[in-house]
Parts: C-alpha cells; sequence; structure tokens
C-alpha cells in the first residue's frame, strides 16, 4: 500500500473545523453547570485544563435553549441576574453563565465565540409563550443590542456592567434547527424573519459573521432571500449507522463486536450523503456550509455507552476524514457536544462533584484533538494505491511555509495492521506518528481517564505501519 502526496497547497481549511457546542442542559446533562464554579464565581480549573488540551478553536452558545433565551437576564450583577425555565432540557438554569463568562471562557482557551440568537423561538409557540404572563420570544431588536453589547466600544449597558473593552464577538447565528419542528415557522416566514434580523445585527456592526439555518432543503430559499448578509448557511447532522437492525444501543453493542464494528465504521456515509446534498444547494449562490451540530444520536437520548468504546473513537476519525474532504467549502463543524457528566456525545466528560476524580476525553474528543493540534493550513491532493477492501482512510494537508506535511490516517480493519509506503517528491528530514490504536471494545471510564492518549513515535525510513483499529497523524518535516 502507498500513499503518494501532490505537495502543491489548494485551498485553506479553517481552522474552525475543530469546533464545540456548549448548551445549558438542564436535568438532561449538567454540561454548562458542571464547568462552573459557583462558590468562587469562575471556571473550574479542572475544565480550563482539559479545554486546553481539546484545544476547540471555537464554541458555540446555543443549541434549543438559544430559542427562549434572553441575553439580558444573563449579563450584569449575579444579584440580578434571572434564572430561567429551560423548556427544552427540563429544570432551571441560573444564568450565572452568560455573554462575559462564555467570553472569558473563549478567552482562556483561545477559542472564538459563536452566539446563536433568539429568532422569535424559531416560530415555537410552545417556546415563546410556554404558559400566561411568560414571554420568552427573542425579537430582531433583542438580537442587534445584543451583537452591540458584546462589540460596540461605547455600549453603555456594558460599560455600567464593568466591562469597558468590547467582548469583540464576530460569529453570531440566527436562529436554531428552524425546520426541524412542524410547529415552528415554514420556510417563507423563517427566510422573512432571518432577512429581517441579519439587517439589524448588519447594521449593528457590519463587520460581523452571519451564519444562517438552511437544513432541509431551505438553503436555495433563504440563500435567494436572506443572503445579502449572510456568510454561511448552517446544518445539522445527527446520525446512526445507516444499517439495519444496529446493534448500536443500550448493552447489544457488546454482544458481537464485529457485527457492532462494521456498524460503526458505516456511520460516516451518511455524513457525506449529507454534506453532498447542501453543497448542491449552496453553490450556485457562492454561499459556504456550517455544520454546528452534529454528533450519534443513538436509541438512550445521548447516553449510549458505545460511544466510550474505541470503535466509536475509529467511527468518528472517518467522519472528520469526511469533513477535511470537503474544507473546500464547509468552515465550520463539530462532531461532539461539549462537555458535561452524562452524555457519551459530550467530548469531555467532567467528575461530579467536580473535585472528585479526573476530566477526561470521551473518543470524540481524543480524535478531535488528535487531528486539530497535528494539521495543516493547506489542503493537498494525495493517493492510495493498494487499498484492496479501503481499508484505510487518509487526507493529507501542508503548513503554511510549506515546511510540514501532515497525513491523517484511520484503519478500518479491527484486527489486522496497514503497512504504508510514504511516497513524496522530495525528501524528508524526520517523520513523526502520533497514534491511538486498542481493541475497539475498550471503554473510557473516570477510572482510566489516559486510556486513549495518542502515543508518539518516531518513523524509520518511509515505511509506516498503523495498527489494527488505527487513528495517527503523521508530522514529516521537509528539508
Amino acid at each position: 500500500m502507498k500513499i503518494s502526496v501532490n505537495t502543491t497547497p489548494k485551498h485553506r481549511i479553517s481552522p474552525y473545523l475543530f469546533m464545540q457546542f456548549a448548551e445549558p442542559l438542564g436535568t438532561a446533562d449538567t454540561s454548562v453547570d458542571a464547568g462552573w464554579d459557583y462558590l468562587n464565581e469562575c471556571w473550574q480549573p479542572k475544565l480550563i485544563e482539559k479545554i486546553r488540551e481539546l484545544g476547540p478553536t471555537m464554541i458555540r452558545w446555543g443549541g434549543c435553549f438559544a430559542s427562549y433565551y434572553h441575553w439580558r437576564e444573563a449579563v450584569g450583577p449575579r444579584e440580578s441576574r434571572v434564572p430561567m425555565h429551560n423548556l427544552c432540557w427540563d429544570g432551571m438554569f441560573s444564568n450565572q453563565v452568560g455573554t462575559a463568562e462564555l467570553a472569558e471562557l473563549c478567552r482562556l482557551v483561545n477559542a472564538e465565540p459563536l452566539m446563536v440568537v433568539n429568532m422569535e423561538s424559531d416560530g415555537r409557540m410552545n417556546w415563546a409563550y410556554p404558559k400566561p404572563g411568560m414571554d420568552r420570544l427573542g425579537t430582531a431588536d433583542e438580537a442587534a443590542a445584543w451583537v452591540r453589547y458584546a462589540n460596540d466600544p461605547d455600549d453603555a449597558l456594558r460599560i455600567g456592567h464593568g466591562a469597558k473593552e468590547p467582548y469583540n464577538i464576530r460569529w453570531w447565528q440566527i436562529g436554531n434547527e428552524t425546520s426541524y419542528d412542524k410547529n415552528g415557522f415554514d420556510c417563507e416566514t423563517a427566510v422573512r424573519k432571518t432577512a429581517e434580523f441579519a439587517e439589524k445585527m448588519h447594521a449593528a456592526d457590519p463587520s460581523i459573521h452571519l451564519i444562517t439555518w438552511g437544513d432541509s432543503g431551505w438553503a436555495p430559499q433563504m440563500c435567494e432571500g436572506a443572503c445579502e448578509y449572510v456568510d454561511h448557511i448552517a446544518f445539522h447532522h445527527h446520525f446512526g449507522s445507516g444499517l439495519p437492525d444496529s446493534p448500536l444501543y443500550g448493552t447489544e453493542y457488546r454482544r458481537d463486536p464485529e457485527r457492532t464494528w462494521q456498524h460503526l465504521m458505516n456511520s460516516c456515509k451518511s455524513l457525506e450523503k449529507k454534506i453532498a446534498e447542501m453543497r448542491e444547494q449552496v453553490t450556485p449562490y457562492g454561499k459556504r456550509l456550517a455544520m454546528t451540530e452534529g454528533h450519534y444520536a443513538l436509541p438512550g437520548r445521548n447516553r449510549c455507552e458505545v460511544l466510550s468504546s474505541w470503535g466509536a473513537g475509529v467511527s468518528y476519525a472517518r467522519c472528520l476524514s469526511v469533513i477535511e474532504k470537503a474544507s473546500d467549502i464547509l468552515d465550520i463543524a463539530t462532531l461532539a457536544d461539549f462537555f458535561g457528566n452524562r452524555w457519551q456525545v459530550n467530548a469531555l466528560i467532567m467528575p461530579t462533584p467536580a473535585r472528585d476524580g479526573n476530566a477526561y476525553l470521551q473518543p470524540v474528543g481524543e480524535v478531535m484533538k488528535l487531528y486539530r493540534h497535528h494539521i495543516g493550513e493547506y489542503a493537498l491532493d494525495c493517493t492510495l494505491t493498494g487499498n484492496d477492501g479501503a481499508p484505510v482512510d487518509v487526507n493529507a494537508s501542508v503548513s503554511a511555509d510549506g515546511k510540514t506535511v501532515y497525513l491523517h490516517l484511520v484503519n478500518t480493519d479491527r484486527t489486522e495492521s496497514r503497512t504504508i509506503e510514504l511516497d513524496l517528491p522530495e525528501e524528508s528530514a524526520e517523520i513523526t506518528a502520533f497514534e491511538i490504536a486498542h481493541d475497539s471494545t475498550e471503554e473510557i471510564t473516570q477510572m482510566t481517564p489516559k486510556l486513549f492518549n495518542p502515543v508518539e513515535r518516531k518513523v524509520n525510513g518511509k515505511s509506516y505501519t498503523l495498527p489494527a483499529a488505527g487513528v495517527a497523524a503523521l508530522e514529516i518535516r521537509r528539508k
């Protein structure tokens, strides 16, 4: 098997393909509450340490929660903040984490914030007016005021809250999963509302980047009717194996490891199809894509233990390969929710209470970390020959100065290693492999927080053996 790399740079790879998604999840998962130290009014040090290791390039605030969120309730003095009902996820949210705290989190871990605004509850009147006297509907004026609060150097409200310098939040999404609820806006109404929000938000700060909803076939109409100030069209992808009779639920996945492996390895195909559909819809309008949510959606409401297994890690690595191949049009992507203490779709699991034990990365977090820290600024063409049965996925990129070539490799064979010859156009000075390889059935827990940490090793010559069920990032430093 041979990999041949053309070291001529193609398109630039967006740094935001490794986004994480933060949403207060009420009683479903402690999420934001697990990471916030209420006594000391700061982020948990264990969380910050682990997020820095993960290295997200962007953190998104919102989700379904955004559809009934009033940002003013979560700014200013803590004693004046207004707790809110978490209508989607049950329970109450204290609003002790708001705009300032999200901006601070992003500053601490060197990530860009992405805020989702409440676009009239996306037409869901059960969220806009959940009971008499309760109004959760977000207006265009409210969204524009949030932009000014975050970015206007002279905003009186923010300055009055003690923040003299603006937060400089450049990325904003209008609406969330607007097309997913038959009781919400129809496409025509959503386009009209989006245009209204975009115009007012852009007027508040013309430098911001706006993302609007375009899933479920809405992208062409959204591009035509609300595209003047919009850079990106958003979609979400929540997926299963894509095969009938999936064992990816409960403990069924433990019964037949080979069957489970086949289902995990097939999961990336639905992502390929989804991106291809979205690409076709936006290309005529010159818009780019943002997958602002993406992860497995398995029976058990995001708590299926198979996602703690290394087999899931390899599956997620295959999905990352799909994302990299689409980086000519896809600028924002994620494969996980962010952090919490229950959902297996989280990238990072926090101990609860936070003082007990260590935070650790789920398999999806480990592969996102691996690729995030070993990737170039520009995509490269590469070919893989002698790959009978397609057991290896490969993507290539190069640093801006052209000195380092990066290869991302996934061995989809569960039991056999693969030896690969590296065919480069000139001599390379040094090859280092950062790899994760385990039995596909191994599962990470709080008792084994470092189980899936990558191993670094030097590669002698130009022959590299990728272990069975292995995921690797190769750094090839050229002379």
